[in-house]
């Protein structure tokens, strides 16, 4: 039951350091809105679902060295919420692009949840 806990605790910071990281870009493609060329706005919704996800990945790092518990390498950590982000970013898209925060955090939630569950499985 402790290590669900544990668990729990990461995957709130993974959402709260995803968050962050979101709520940064978010802000830094508002303000070159108009000021950037075609390239550089699609070059920022390209770096979207990696910069969310590399949020989670914080999260789940910190939450690690918090709990003193084993610490994985950042890539390997990386990849769970990246997929996640992708897939959710994807997949919300052609409803609109402002709606793919809306994708990469839930599928980048369940990603994170997911790897969580198999850690424990192990």
């Amino acid at each position: 039951m402790r290590r669900i806990f544990h668990e729990a605790r990461k995957v709130f910071l993974s959402i709260f350091f995803a968050g962050m990281l979101h709520f940064a870009w978010v802000a830094i493609f508002i303000m070159s809105a108009g000021k950037v060329g075609a390239l550089v706005k699609g070059l920022l919704w390209i770096i979207a679902p990696v910069v969310t996800a590399a949020g989670f990945t914080v999260g789940l790092v910190v939450g690690e060295r918090l709990l003193g518990l084993t610490k994985g390498p950042f890539l390997r950590v990386f990849l769970w919420p990246l997929i996640g982000c992708a897939v959710g970013a994807a997949a919300v898209f052609w409803f609109g692009p402002m709606f793919i925060g809306f994708g990469m955090f839930l599928v980048g939630t369940a990603s994170v949840v997911l790897r969580s569950y198999v850690r424990m499985r192990r």
